[in-house]
């Protein structure tokens, strides 16, 4: 999924989507507030962007602190729900249909990062 359908996706939802100069975050979310790093490209907004929106869908609450379990779970969901977005089988099977080789092709072909 690109960035731009993310993006209506938010919107659809009310939810505002700004840009801040932040130093150790890529993305936040607050109410429906999603913050995230000004510099970034737009594979990587596209990444952080869906992670923040499955934040917006599973999460309950303050997670901030990564040394309860409960928040390291809802961490995880939230990343599965963001990859599942924004890949999911379907954009591998699409990829490879592409004639996509490797993780390179693939996330360039997907426009997310090698990472993601």
């Amino acid at each position: 999924m690109k960035y731009n359908a993310l993006l209506n996706e938010a919107n659809a939802e009310g939810i505002s989507i700004k840009e801040r100069p932040f130093k150790t975050y890529d993305g936040r979310i607050k109410g429906k507030d999603i913050y995230l790093r000004k510099d970034m490209n737009t594979a990587e907004k596209s990444c952080v962007l869906a992670e923040e929106l499955g934040h917006y869908y599973t999460t309950v609450g303050d997670i901030l602190d990564m040394n309860v379990s409960e928040n390291r779970k809802q961490e995880r969901q939230a990343r599965l729900w963001g990859y599942n977005r924004v890949i999911g089988l379907f954009g591998l099977i699409r990829a490879y249909e592409h004639g996509c080789k490797d993780k390179y092709e693939i996330a360039d072909y997907l426009d997310v990062t090698e990472e993601y």
